[in-house]
């Protein structure tokens, strides 16, 4: 018997599968398997000793496959600017996901690191970052977090208002030091994604307009506590092709060479944003082929203008921890909605929802889901797998099709959740936020502890002991 047609129902990119039980290579990391039971095994480990051991909600990530992806975006543009006589610098966007391990496994393979507040500048020291290959970011960085990241010597800070460039200068200068910074820009060039993904046009908080920023740098280049070492501009996040990065490169290469004529320049920042699969119809760009395209713009444009290749630096997150990571759950009911008079869909209600992964509430983001405790022949059915808050826009998948058998107890996953779930947390309808823990080689361990209704009450200052204590 042929499942019901819902197809009104589903948006037009999702088909039905062949095979509801198939983990799809490119969304999945690649240690993802099924056994002959048809329970999946991440980094070597199967989900049911994670939820006996860790419980659900649970973030899994492989930490070989963040290792390897690091290696690769390394490789890819240390190789491209090489091609050109350059040299290329990778940082970890750390605002992906950042824990004092993650840290190390990518300072590890080679990357330098990149935050944007305070508490990431610590979580970044205390896992023995080199604060010389740290970069800062942020619209609005108080004055205690620029006087730490002086005091810690970090590498780069990078400008982002005229208030923010004097701030600095007497920090600086109070500390008896030089800080090199980078001025931020926006190059006009908008990329193709949610409005909130977006940060290179010219309506938004971040950087300056590429006509401001001449009198930026001029004031920068008087003042002796501080040193321009160049340019940075970031189009976007998740973003699919070259057009636009090279469109980019294209109008800050030209400011760069420009802005050269006053005295040397020996860095341009072109960010990250580089896009991954989240659904089995997402068809990313290989870093390689993105490496090679932008740092190729590069180099051609300066050839334009008569400038050499100045050394390049890249702010990957989302593509080095992306794919790694998978979020475990229960399901807890599972419940047909009828839409209409003969459109019904399957609404399965897990034991986390948006306190755990916020971007599908935020801006619409898609994933895919899988039952990972077993396999099933059962014909696949339209679902929405959705959370427990509150809040009726609390959904995790939007559509899936999931096997019409699903049922309260099995074990479902949500994968490429290593980028922006953890970092977007929160306590909504006072939901402790989940463990995190590191898996591969057959062995899984704790990276962040997760939160109890102790800890919650604990920030409460009017709460006597909490009768409930939950778990760990």
């Amino acid at each position: 018997m042929s499942a019901p047609d819902h197809r009104p129902l589903a948006p037009e990119w999702l088909a039905v599968p062949r095979d509801p039980d198939e983990l799809v290579s490119a969304v999945w990391p690649a240690s993802a398997h099924r056994d002959a039971s048809g329970e999946v095994f991440l980094g070597g480990v199967g989900v049911a000793e994670l939820q006996q051991r860790f419980g659900t909600p649970l973030y899994v990530l492989d930490e070989p496959e963040v290792r390897a992806r690091a290696r690769e975006v390394r490789g890819a543009f240390e190789a491209a600017a090489a091609r050109h006589g350059s040299r290329a610098r990778v940082y970890y966007a750390g605002k992906a996901f950042l824990s004092t391990e993650v840290v190390r496994w990518v300072t590890g393979e080679g990357l330098a690191v990149d935050v944007a507040t305070g508490g990431e500048l610590a979580i970044a020291l205390a896992a023995g970052a080199d604060p010389a290959r740290i970069g800062m970011h942020g619209n609005n960085k108080s004055v205690p977090e620029l006087r730490d990241a002086v005091a810690a010597g970090v590498g780069t800070v990078i400008v982002d208002s005229p208030i923010e460039v004097e701030r600095l200068a007497e920090i600086a200068a109070r500390a008896g030091v030089v800080q090199n910074v980078l001025v931020r820009v926006n190059s006009g060039v908008h990329a193709e994604t949610h409005d909130f993904l977006a940060t290179a046009h010219e309506d938004q908080k971040f950087g300056f307009a590429l006509a401001d920023a001449p009198g930026i740098v001029a004031r920068i280049r008087e003042l002796a506590s501080l040193r321009f070492l160049g340019l940075h501009c970031h189009i976007g996040s998740q973003i699919f092709g070259t057009a636009g990065f090279a469109e980019s490169a294209a109008r800050v290469v030209e400011l760069h060479a420009r802005l050269s004529r006053g005295g040397e320049i020996p860095l341009l920042n072109l960010g990250g944003g580089f896009g991954i699969a989240y659904t089995s119809v997402d068809d990313p760009t290989p870093i390689a082929e993105l490496a090679d395209g932008i740092v190729d713009a590069v180099a051609r444009e300066c050839r334009a203008h008569g400038v050499a290749v100045p050394d390049l630096a890249f702010e990957p997150g989302r593509t080095i921890v992306g794919r790694a990571g998978v979020t475990l759950y229960e399901v807890g009911t599972v419940k047909p909605v009828r839409v209409s008079d003969d459109l019904s869909r399957l609404y399965v209600s897990v034991d986390g929802g948006m306190s755990d992964n916020a971007r599908p509430a935020l801006y619409g983001a898609q994933y895919s889901a899988r039952i990972v405790s077993r396999c099933s022949e059962a014909e696949p059915t339209l679902s929405r797998v959705v959370g427990r808050h509150c809040e009726s826009g609390d959904i995790v998948v939007d559509a899936e099709y999931l096997p019409a058998d699903v049922a309260p107890g099995d074990l479902l996953a949500v994968p490429a959740t290593g980028a922006y779930c953890y970092s977007l947390a929160s306590n909504y309808n006072a939901v402790p936020r989940p463990r995190v823990v590191a898996v591969g080689d057959g062995r899984a361990r704790v990276i962040v502890r997760g939160e109890t209704i102790s800890d919650l009450l604990a920030r409460d200052v009017g709460a006597p002991p909490s009768p409930i204590e939950g778990t760990e």
